[in-house]
């Protein structure tokens, strides 16, 4: 299934500007540093609470002070769940984040669910290769696609891997901002729903490679909804659908995005989804990542 109602999130403990980050995510901005941590935390806390109050299951785990991890509020980097039980870790390129990765997460999840395999391919970093879970790659469940736009942070050697250890399909190609600067993360640039796909095409320079995707949404049965430069740079391509547990459509995407999109474009995605938002403007200034980012889904079988 593309979607899934169980979500995990990161509360932060030590949020702020993370300078090893910052060179090549352009989303990221150095803001005033001496209230984020307690800006970022009221915003973490008042999603977490608007994804409860419409049915959504949240598994909140705090991040530690020691090791130094301020970006520990974008779990989806580094872990990704599935539905067959298994669990894949990534390589990450910033050595702090690296840090994020925590088995105690894993072993707290089993509880609650099935983890019957774990694939680490965080052993890609001794040789400077990297694929950063659901940042790098946006996938579409159903069709077994997954979607990327190659960087510094998205390898393509790496993604061949994930590839073939899951039997997914993999569709590279190049993205970058207005400034032909490259996209640090896939998930910036595109979302892909059930019956729906936003993205960015713009942001895809090669007329081939742009064919390929729009082929490659098409034939999966789903409608684009474009967005453009400036949507983007709001996070309007960082969204991600989910479900409650009535097992209606949730689009969760930040205050910023909302206000960012067309009327046209509400109404697109509004026949698809209910749109949720919260306001993230303190962690998209800092962490240059919005909702999708903080939401790590787990499609992990719930233990009988």
């Amino acid at each position: 299934m593309q979607t899934t109602s169980h979500l995990l999130m990161i509360r932060p403990v030590d949020f702020k500007f993370n300078e090893q980050t910052a060179g090549d995510n352009k989303f990221q901005v150095a803001g005033e540093q001496a209230h984020v941590q307690a800006n970022a935390l009221a915003e973490f806390d008042g999603f977490v609470n608007i994804l409860r109050e419409n049915g959504v299951d949240v598994t909140v785990v705090n991040d530690t002070l020691q090791p130094e991890t301020p970006d520990s509020i974008f779990p989806n980097n580094w872990i990704s769940f599935h539905e067959d039980g298994s669990v894949f870790l990534y390589p990450m390129h910033s050595p702090n984040r690296r840090q994020e990765r925590r088995k105690d997460i894993i072993e707290e999840l089993g509880q609650r669910f099935e983890v019957s395999h774990l694939s680490d391919l965080s052993f890609f970093e001794q040789q400077h290769l990297f694929l950063e879970g659901t940042g790098s790659m946006v996938l579409d469940r159903t069709n077994k696609i997954a979607y990327a736009c190659l960087s510094i942070r998205t390898d393509q050697e790496v993604l061949d891997n994930f590839a073939m250890l899951t039997g997914y399909k993999a569709v590279a190609f190049q993205a970058t901002d207005a400034n032909n600067f490259p996209i640090y993360h896939t998930n910036v640039m595109m979302c892909i729903g059930e019956q729906f796909a936003v993205i960015c095409l713009d942001s895809i320079k090669d007329e081939a490679e742009k064919q390929t995707v729009k082929d490659s949404i098409a034939n999966s049965g789903k409608e684009i909804v474009e967005i453009n430069f400036e949507q983007m740079n709001r996070f309007a391509g960082n969204m991600l659908e989910v479900k409650n547990k009535e097992g209606q459509s949730l689009l969760v995407m930040s205050e910023q995005a909302l206000k960012a999109l067309h009327g046209t474009q509400i109404t697109k995605l509004e026949n698809f989804s209910k749109i949720v938002t919260a306001p993230l403007y303190t962690i998209e200034q800092n962490g240059g990542g919005s909702a999708r980012c903080m939401l790590a889904e787990v499609h992990l079988p719930l233990r009988s």
